[in-house]
């Protein structure tokens, strides 16, 4: 039998079809947040003022309790800060403790001791919700970006899109699953603010509508020029985020990435990322008819050499 180009063509293209059918039940493309989600007045925010937090990590405590984690490790205790802490599965949020100079502050002055307060960003066009190709995480209109494990197949591609290293995985678990804050959603369906907000005794979280909020972070910086640095953590960077930081000293002396793009990450990737769905359902059908091509060409090899030998002999 002969087995030309076209007809490999048609083999594979056939099966294509069928197995395309079948992924696209499961594999979408990624998807951009809504012009209804980005551009939201009224979707939810939290302000940080990191020069009145305490370090007291009450909101740590209070995060613990309300997902049902285990308490946090050295509650109380100081050495807890000896090195820089990131989130974790059993932990949605950390506070750390940095040594910085203040802005402007004189000459050889003593560093300025800050604690700063890390979970889920819960950006405006999450990267993470991008990335993903189940919709395991979904920006919701009113603010938080929350997680389907029923969804999630374990590709992790959200820890590696997230610009700011939050989603953490279950290793130490048979069945895993990815885990962030989730911006206590269910606190929030129940008119409740979230936890963290409701325990912090010093006024260094702000619970509000990201609008609002910005408001209240701007205010702040030019009622106190001299002191604030001029600058909103997350109302630019990623294309913004609903966590928003001020602070008196530079931004990078106390954890944050600096080199964050200012516009959202999906945008940035979209094209190679919409490109992903389709080569997961492509790349099967194409090796089905690669090998059917090849076990075509073996069978008809030996009935080939066999006329050909048959001719050689009436000639």
């Amino acid at each position: 039998m002969d087995v030309n180009r076209r007809a490999f063509l048609k083999l594979a293209g056939g099966a294509g079809v069928a197995s395309a059918a079948g992924a696209a039940a499961v594999v979408t493309r990624p998807r951009r947040a809504s012009a209804a989600v980005r551009h939201g007045d009224d979707a939810v925010g939290m302000l940080v003022d990191t020069t009145r937090c305490v370090g007291c990590r009450a909101c740590e405590a209070a995060c613990s309790e309300t997902h049902r984690l285990p308490a946090p490790a050295m509650l109380g205790q100081d050495t807890v800060f000896a090195k820089v802490r990131r989130t974790e599965s059993t932990s949605y949020t950390v506070v750390n403790r940095f040594a910085a100079a203040a802005e402007g502050g004189a000459a050889g002055a003593p560093a300025a001791v800050r604690f700063v307060k890390t979970q889920c960003m819960h950006c405006v066009d999450p990267a993470c919700a991008s990335a993903c190709l189940v919709k395991a995480l979904e920006k919701t209109p009113e603010g938080p970006v929350v997680y389907h494990r029923d969804r999630c197949i374990g590709c992790r591609y959200c820890m590696v899109a997230c610009p700011f290293g939050v989603p953490a995985f279950e290793y130490e678990k048979v069945l895993p699953y990815v885990t962030k804050c989730t911006f206590c959603v269910e606190r929030q369906q129940q008119s409740q603010a979230p936890a963290c907000a409701t325990v912090c005794p010093s006024g260094a979280l702000t619970f509000g509508t990201r609008k609002a909020l910005l408001e209240t972070a701007k205010t702040r910086i030019y009622r106190d020029a001299e002191r604030y640095v001029h600058h909103v953590y997350g109302e630019r960077e990623a294309g913004g985020t609903s966590w928003l930081y001020i602070t008196d000293v530079p931004f990078e002396q106390v954890g944050f990435r600096t080199d964050v793009p200012m516009r959202p990450f999906p945008e940035l990737t979209w094209t190679f990322l919409s490109a992903v769905p389709f080569v997961l359902m492509l790349w099967p059908p194409f090796l089905m008819g690669l090998y059917t091509f090849s076990r075509e060409r073996r069978e008809a090899r030996p009935a080939t050499e066999a006329e050909r030998t048959r001719e050689t002999t009436h000639a």
